[in-house]
């Protein structure tokens, strides 16, 4: 079995969904970010193991275009939202991602995403606006982008499309939250790596 710090160059795959109040991440406000980290288990099948998520205070100064916050439902002054600080929000999530690069021994993480450059961009913009660096986990250019891989594995790109073509549900009712976008995403990467794995044998990483 191939431990997870052997298995993509020392990185660990984290499934990251972020909900915003429009496309621009310098100028739209991050509303929403949930991260689901993935690991293999005793077989080497990866699977979800743990999620964490933040509903976030929009920034002062940015935007917040009414055509995205009708696209996704947030309202993002609703006072049941119970938002905290984009710094404060970040933080916690990056605090746990990091846990868990460390437990298993990874070097560092790689934003996993449906559309992951657009992720990443809003990761990357607000990480600068805190001035999070240090405590950022993530790669700052590289991804894995399961539009890619699923179009690759099932000729699907929309998220919904390839989820059923995974076998895996997808609830429009629950699409649009981070953390239920994370999730099935979660379920379709580890599908698609799990898939992989069982056609293709991989080869040992040498020793460092």
């Amino acid at each position: 079995m191939i431990a997870a710090k052997d298995r993509f160059r020392g990185f660990l795959p984290v499934v990251v969904d972020v909900e915003t109040a429009g496309f621009d991440a310098g100028t739209h406000a991050l509303l929403e970010v949930a991260a689901v980290i993935v690991l293999p288990d005793e077989h080497g099948n990866w699977q979800p193991v743990a999620r964490h998520h933040a509903h976030l205070t929009p920034e002062p100064g940015l935007a917040l275009d009414s055509a995205a916050l009708k696209f996704n439902g947030i309202n993002p002054h609703h006072p049941l939202r119970l938002a905290v600080t984009e710094a404060d929000g970040l933080r916690d999530i990056f605090a746990a991602v990091k846990a868990a690069q460390k437990d298993a021994g990874c070097k560092r993480c790689i934003l996993v995403g449906h559309n992951a450059g657009f992720d990443l961009a809003h990761i990357n913009a607000a990480v600068d606006r805190q001035s999070l660096k240090n405590q950022n986990p993530f790669h700052p250019f590289s991804v894995f982008d399961t539009v890619s891989l699923a179009g690759l594995a099932y000729g699907q790109t929309v998220l919904a499309r390839a989820c059923a073509a995974a076998g895996i549900d997808f609830d429009q009712s629950e699409a649009h939250s981070a953390l239920y976008d994370a999730q099935v995403t979660a379920e379709l990467f580890c599908g698609i790596v799990n898939r992989w794995q069982s056609a293709f044998a991989l080869p040992e990483m040498p020793e460092a």
